[in-house]
């Protein structure tokens, strides 16, 4: 059950971080500002829908016991974590302190916030299938 749920809520993840992601959304969501707060927690919401319908297709395709509380809750995770994450600051921090500015100066922080977000998948698939 629980590689059903990390894929569907992967799966999510990439249609909310590429083909749903507006310009607007990824040039902004890390600016300082109500309108930045507004395009991460735009891009987040679409997060939690793309992975609600992951979650919604797994229960009726798949018949996976999952609670529509727990769905909510890990919803309310992968959001809240995506947007953190994607305020930028966060990732830059983790690559400062583990000594990481090289590879952060030549692409590094998009493999960084990538893991960052997939950890946080894991944390809520395993939630689900607990």
């Amino acid at each position: 059950m629980f590689a059903s749920l990390f894929i569907l809520l992967y799966l999510g993840h990439l249609l909310a971080d590429y083909p749903f992601q507006t310009d607007h959304q990824a040039a902004h969501k890390a600016d300082c500002g109500a309108a930045g707060w507004r395009a991460s927690f735009t891009h987040a919401a679409t997060h939690i829908v793309t992975c609600g319908a992951g979650l919604l297709a797994g229960v009726v395709l798949l018949d996976l016991p999952v609670s529509v509380p727990a769905a909510l809750a890990a919803l309310v995770w992968i959001g809240a974590t995506h947007a953190f994450i994607d305020r930028r600051w966060p990732v830059a921090w983790w690559m400062d302190h583990a000594r990481q500015t090289g590879w952060a100066a030549t692409g590094g922080a998009a493999h960084v916030d990538q893991t960052a977000h997939l950890t946080a998948l894991l944390v809520a698939a395993l939630f689900l299938a607990a």
